[in-house]
């Protein structure tokens, strides 16, 4: 997820630290409950996977520029299923963050949108699945109309969110509106994806019957709420 340097520049970018401090400190009130649910080390073994697949997903997994943005299979709604949201976010932002360290130093003038852009949906993506998603149901028997409607929803929060920094940015002008239109357009093919990956996985956590209970996977995964 990269924002197009220059994107929003000069007096603007101050509200990109703003969200990006909103979307941390509500990242570590999620990571302070989880910890406190299961404890540290679950925590902290969660997180590092989910940066090692974030960084992978960035790094390894096809991506390309298209309008203000670039599009990536990010697989929000994977992480977020098999490893629980507070994880997720962590991972998300670590990711991010190493990726511009140390391979796209051009990218870290744009964190504070990146980031914001990746965790908001993911917030929002937990909301909904409290409602979509009976409490007696754990993910691995999840529907693919379930899996397709969180797929969804975190893709189109992120396209709603690179939308409102490009205009933010650069305005309604017709260059700037063909371009934030050609990137959403480009989304759909995420949004195609991205729930047929959910399902895959979580059918090879649902034969793996040795990850209940374990520490590395969310407990949601095969348990009820």
């Amino acid at each position: 997820m990269h924002i197009e340097p220059g994107l929003v520049e000069g007096g603007k970018i101050w509200l990109s630290y703003a969200t990006a401090a909103g979307a941390g400190g509500y990242t570590l009130k999620l990571a302070y409950d989880a910890a406190r649910e299961r404890g540290f080390v679950s925590l902290g073994l969660r997180a590092v996977a989910a940066t090692a697949l974030v960084f992978s997903f960035f790094e390894l997994l096809p991506h390309y520029p298209v309008g203000v943005s670039e599009v990536h299979l990010i697989l929000g709604s994977t992480l977020f299923l098999i490893l629980g949201a507070a994880p997720a976010a962590l991972g998300l932002a670590a990711g991010l963050l190493i990726q511009g360290l140390f391979f796209a130093p051009f990218d870290l003038p744009q964190y504070g949108m990146n980031v914001t852009t990746l965790l908001v949906p993911l917030f929002a993506l937990g909301a909904l699945a409290r409602k979509v998603i009976a409490p007696e149901t754990p993910y691995v028997e999840l529907r693919y109309t379930q899996a397709l409607a969180l797929s969804t929803a975190y893709q189109a929060g992120i396209v709603a969110w690179v939308a409102f920094w490009a205009l933010y940015g650069q305005g309604f002008g017709a260059e700037n509106l063909t371009a934030v239109a050609s990137f959403g357009g480009a989304y759909l093919l995420v949004i195609a994806i991205e729930p047929l990956a959910d399902l895959l996985v979580l059918a090879g956590a649902k034969a793996l019957h040795g990850l209940r209970g374990r520490g590395i996977v969310e407990r949601r995964l095969y348990e009820a709420a």
